[in-house]
């Protein structure tokens, strides 16, 4: 498997309810090829944003399950009154960790908008890993 490869199945991963650090393979793989960081960066953000999506769908899979109630009353609760109050747009947090997948998740869960959901995670994601990048870039420069 390429780098390539190997960064976007670790953010699409990493982007699932299953705990992973992507930032920690992409500091890895800039560090071995430099000169690919807009292509690992490209492909670490829709891999990452492909995984959010999963969770997305997961939560409205998950409408089945759990009744708004007690989903309310229960540990989801900062991330339901989150996005309650700012809607799609707190799903630019979906890079943040433990949240960003609640976020997501509940997402789906209240059925957001499909593209505007899918646009606001790939603008958060974006910004973190190139955020990552730069740093990675100036340090080993």
């Amino acid at each position: 498997m390429t780098e390539l490869g190997i960064m976007f199945s670790g953010a699409f991963l990493a982007a699932t309810l299953l705990p992973g650090g992507s930032e920690v393979l992409l500091v890895a793989l800039l560090n071995k090829t430099p000169e690919a960081w807009v292509a690992l960066v490209v492909v670490a953000s829709i891999g990452n944003t492909l995984g959010a999506m999963t969770s997305f769908y997961l939560g409205r899979l998950g409408r089945l399950a759990k009744s708004p109630e007690a989903l309310a009353a229960g540990k989801h609760a900062k991330g339901l009154a989150l996005i309650e109050r700012y809607g799609v747009w707190a799903l630019l947090l979906s890079w943040a960790p433990v949240i960003g997948d609640i976020l997501c998740l509940l997402a789906g869960w209240l059925r957001l908008a499909l593209i505007p959901s899918l646009v606001m995670i790939l603008i958060g994601k974006t910004i973190r890993y190139l955020i990552v990048a730069a740093a990675v870039l100036q340090w080993i420069a």
